[in-house]
């Protein structure tokens, strides 16, 4: 059993912060933990634009606080995302979040990251895994 709170996670190598500057992720369950899917407190800034593609990645995205415009890339539908709202990016849509006001969310990824992704120039996460280890 695994007891962590995403604060503990603050100035660990589990607090990224994006190098585009407009989100931070605190990633409390990792591919390290090996149990199939990640886990990460993000928040997104007020007033910026970040544009992902999951290309490789599954992601199911859980709104805590905030609200923020989503716009499907590849259809040009708009979406209004306030608290409770869940959305599912089931098949890897280009998708840009526009937030309102500061939008904490949590995400499940699968497969699960390592915690060292950020996104490309495509808005993509690379395809990074943990080594096999010898355990059992």
């Amino acid at each position: 059993m695994i007891i962590r709170s995403s604060k503990e996670t603050e100035g660990t190598d589990r607090h990224v912060k994006g190098a585009s500057g407009t989100w931070e992720s605190k990633r409390v369950v990792l591919a390290r933990e090996r149990v199939g899917f990640s886990l990460h407190e993000t928040t997104l800034y007020a007033g910026t634009e970040t544009t992902m593609w999951y290309a490789h990645h599954v992601e199911a995205v859980f709104c805590v606080e905030g609200e923020a415009e989503l716009t499907d890339e590849e259809t040009g539908e708009k979406h209004w995302i306030t608290p409770g709202t869940t959305y599912l990016l089931d098949g890897h849509e280009r998708h840009t979040l526009r937030p309102e006001t500061d939008f904490r969310c949590v995400c499940v990824f699968n497969p699960p990251l390592t915690g060292l992704e950020d996104h490309d120039e495509n808005g993509v996460y690379p395809l990074l895994t943990e080594p096999e280890t010898d355990e059992g």
